[in-house]
């Protein structure tokens, strides 16, 4: 999340002026989106890791981020929007959740382009590995993206791409003590499954492992409570910038943590 401070006047028109803009040339949200569920998506590939040990770490984040990498690159392309909700006036205090909202998302986060994007990437492992199985198990992780940020979203979720059509999200991210609670506990028990089956070679493994759990739990705590950023403009940016960046940790991670 950038840390912007939003409360004051000047800012709160910035934020309006932008609005028009957000998700063009260089996209828009809190630090890795406007409200995204986050480490209930590294969980999943952690958890994965465990059930399909042959997978590199770093391909199943991937996987789990598909939909966000892919919003990300159609945010700069302006292909896809997130835009201030009509109506609001920014006040010290409001998070980027109560300010901005998804306007459309649908070629990277509707339930069908989820299953394709999913389907791409199961098909081209499965064919160049010849592991089917781990094929399957990429497809189900592109998939859970779309279903997790189904219960942390307000309903913003599309099941098909283009406008106008009807969204669902069932609102987790709603309240923060039930996102902790909730998340955090998903976020934890893949944690503990992850660590019980991938052992450090050295210390490094154990440190870099841990520094970097640490950075996505902090990501994730300021994604669901901070406030809105100062720079919108940024936001399609840094959140790849995040992304890529840990992606290449979790590569790292599978090459000296050996399952």
């Amino acid at each position: 999340m950038d840390d912007g401070r939003v409360g004051t006047e000047p800012a709160s028109a910035r934020l309006e002026n932008d609005a028009s803009s957000l998700g063009t040339a260089r996209g828009e949200k809190s630090v890795v989106g406007t409200a995204r569920m986050l480490t209930g998506h590294f969980a999943v590939a952690l958890i994965a890791k465990r059930a399909e040990p042959k997978l590199p770490l770093g391909t199943l984040v991937v996987a789990c981020l598909l939909s966000d990498l892919l919003w990300c690159v159609f945010m700069i392309a302006g292909f896809e929007r997130v835009s201030v909700r009509p109506g609001i006036t920014v006040v010290h205090g409001m998070r980027a959740l109560d300010v901005l909202e998804a306007s459309e998302i649908s070629y990277s986060h509707s339930l069908v382009m989820t299953a394709v994007w999913g389907s791409l990437l199961s098909l081209l492992y499965a064919s160049s590995r010849r592991n089917l199985r781990a094929g399957w198990l990429l497809f189900i992780v592109v998939l859970s993206h779309w279903f997790l940020d189904f219960v942390s979203h307000p309903p913003d979720m599309p099941l098909v791409p283009g406008a106008g059509h009807q969204r669902f999200g069932l609102g987790l991210w709603n309240s923060i003590p039930a996102t902790l609670v909730i998340e955090g506990a998903f976020w934890v028990t893949s944690v503990v499954l992850y660590i019980r089956a991938a052992r450090p070679s050295n210390r490094t493994a154990v440190y870099s492992f841990w520094i970097g759990i640490a950075v996505l739990t902090v990501a994730w705590i300021g994604n669901i409570s901070g406030p809105p950023p100062a720079n919108p403009s940024s936001i399609g940016f840094s959140s790849l910038t995040f992304f890529c960046l840990s992606i290449v940790w979790a590569y790292w991670m599978g090459s000296i943590r050996k399952s």
